[in-house]
C-alpha cells in the first residue's frame, strides 16, 4: 500500500477533485469544439462538402467512441496499480491499451481505404457527389485514426496516475494547429474539403505521437504482453455493450420524435445536444472519480473509496442542481438561439420542463458511473445499462408513440431511465460490492 496514495485519496477535496476535472473538461471539450471549426470552414464551401462532412464525420465520430471505451477501461485499471504503489505496473497498462488502440487504428486506417466508398454510399444513401465527397474525405481522415486512438490509450494511462497536465497539452495542442490549419488548406491552399481531412489526420498523428512519446519517456518495456490486453478487451467489450445500448435508446428517441413531425425532431435535437453537453461537463467530474476511487482501492482503502463516492456524487448532483436553474432560466431564450421557427420553439418548451428535472439526477448518475469505472465494477454498469434501456427507455418512448404522447412523452421516458439507474447505482453504493480492494479487479 502507498501511504502518500492513501493519504491523498482520502483527504480528496473538492479542491483536489476539481484539479483533475477541470483539465479533463477541456480534453473532452477540445474534439467537439474543433468539430464545431471544421463544420464552419467546410460549410463555407457549399452543401455538398458539407454533407460530404457529416456523412465521413459520423464514422469517424465512431471512431472517437471507441477510444473511450478504451481510455474508460485504462483508466481504473492504471490508477489501481498506482494507488497501490506501483506506478510502473501504471504505466504499463498504458503500454499494453497504447498497443490495443494502435491495432484497431490501423485496422479502421487500412478498412477505410478499402471500404471507404461502400460504407460511404451505405450512409449517403446511394452513389452520387455526396457519397464520392465523403468516400475521399474519409479515406484521408482515417489515416489519422491511429493517432486518435493513442491518444485515447494515452489519456486513460495519465488519467490513471492522475496526470492530467500533459493530456491538456497533448490534446489541445495539436487540436488548435488543426483549427488553424482548416482553413488554410481548405481555401488559400486550395485543397478545399480534402484540407479538412488532412488537418483532421495531421492533428491527430501529432496527438497519438506525444502519447506514445511520454510512454517511450517513462522507461520501462514497451513489448506487448497479451494476457494483460486480453483483461483489457473484457473490460472494453463491457463498455462498448454498454455504449451501444446508450446508442440505440438514442437513435430509437430520434426515430419517434420523427414521427411527431419536423417540430417536434427540431426541438428534440435541440434538447438533446444541449443535454449532452451538460452530460460533457458532468463527464470530467466522472473522469476524476475514476481516478480517485482506482488509487483508493489500489492503496487498500476501501473506507476512503466510499467516502470519495459519497463526496463526487453530493458534487455531481450539486452541479445537476446549477445546470436545472441555469436551463430552467433560459427556457425563453435558449431555444431561439438553435431555432427561429416558432413551432420549434412551442415543442421544445413541453420537452423543457423534462430536461430540468432530470439534471440533478443525471448529475449524481454520471458521478456515480466515473465511481464504479474507476472500480472496476463495469459489468454491473453494462448489465444495469442494458436492462434500463430494455426494460424503461426504450418501452416508454415507443409507448409514447403508441398513446400518442408527443414529445413530452419522450422525454418522460428519457427521465425515467435516469431514475432507474440512480436507484440501482445508489443500491450498488450502499452494498459496497463494488468496493473490492487491490491492485487489479
Amino acid at each position: 500500500m502507498s501511504q502518500d496514495t492513501l493519504t491523498a485519496t482520502r483527504s480528496a477535496s473538492p479542491r483536489r477533485i476539481a484539479a483533475l476535472a477541470l483539465p479533463a473538461l477541456v480534453v473532452l471539450a477540445a474534439e467537439p469544439l474543433y468539430v464545431l471549426v471544421d463544420t464552419a470552414v467546410v460549410g463555407h464551401l457549399g452543401r455538398v462538402p458539407l454533407a460530404a462532412l457529416a456523412v465521413g464525420g459520423t464514422v469517424m465520430t465512431l471512431t472517437a467512441w471507441l477510444g473511450t471505451v478504451v481510455a474508460y477501461g485504462t483508466t481504473g485499471r492504471s490508477a489501481r496499480r498506482f494507488g497501490a504503489g506501483d506506478r510502473a505496473a501504471a504505466v504499463a497498462e498504458g503500454v499494453q491499451a497504447s498497443w490495443l488502440a494502435l491495432g484497431v487504428g490501423l485496422l479502421v486506417a487500412v478498412g477505410m481505404q478499402l471500404g471507404g466508398g461502400a460504407l460511404a454510399r451505405t450512409l449517403a444513401g446511394g452513389t452520387g457527389e455526396v457519397a464520392d465527397a465523403a468516400a475521399q474525405w474519409l479515406r484521408i481522415a482515417a489515416l489519422g485514426a491511429p493517432g486518435l486512438l493513442l491518444a485515447a490509450a494515452g489519456n486513460g494511462w495519465l488519467r490513471g496516475i492522475q496526470d492530467t497536465r500533459r493530456p491538456l497539452w497533448f490534446v489541445l495542442g495539436p487540436n488548435l494547429l488543426s483549427a488553424v490549419l482548416c482553413p488554410v488548406l481548405v481555401y488559400p491552399v486550395g485543397l478545399g474539403l480534402a484540407g479538412s481531412a488532412v488537418a483532421n489526420a495531421i492533428a491527430q498523428t501529432i496527438s497519438g505521437g506525444l502519447f506514445a512519446a511520454a510512454l517511450v519517456g517513462e522507461r520501462i518495456a514497451l513489448r506487448p504482453r497479451p494476457r494483460l490486453i486480453r483483461h483489457q478487451l473484457v473490460l472494453s467489450r463491457d463498455l462498448l455493450i454498454r455504449g451501444v445500448a446508450f446508442q440505440a435508446s438514442f437513435l430509437s428517441a430520434t426515430a419517434v420524435a420523427a414521427r411527431f413531425g419536423a417540430a417536434s425532431v427540431g426541438a428534440h435535437q435541440i434538447a438533446l445536444q444541449l443535454w449532452f453537453f451538460t452530460a460533457l461537463v458532468l463527464d470530467a467530474l466522472a473522469i476524476a472519480a475514476q481516478s480517485l476511487v482506482g488509487a483508493a482501492l489500489g492503496a487498500g482503502d476501501a473506507v476512503g473509496a466510499r467516502a470519495l463516492a459519497r463526496r463526487v456524487a453530493l458534487l455531481g448532483g450539486a452541479c445537476g442542481v446549477v445546470f436545472a436553474v441555469l436551463i430552467a432560466a433560459g427556457a425563453g431564450v435558449v431555444p431561439g438561439w438553435f431555432s427561429s421557427d416558432p413551432q420549434v420553439r412551442e415543442q421544445a418548451m413541453v420537452a423543457w420542463p423534462w430536461f430540468v428535472a432530470m439534471q440533478p439526477l443525471a448529475g449524481v448518475v454520471f458521478a456515480l458511473d466515473g465511481v464504479l469505472i474507476g472500480a472496476g465494477d463495469v459489468r454491473y454498469l453494462r448489465n444495469l445499462t442494458v436492462v434500463s434501456a430494455l426494460g424503461g427507455f426504450l418501452p416508454a418512448i415507443w409507448l409514447a408513440y403508441g398513446l400518442d404522447l408527443g414529445l413530452g412523452g419522450i422525454w418522460a421516458g428519457l427521465t425515467l431511465f435516469i431514475v432507474l439507474r440512480l436507484a440501482a447505482l445508489l443500491l450498488r453504493l450502499r452494498s459496497g460490492g463494488w468496493a473490492v480492494v487491490g491492485a487489479v479487479r
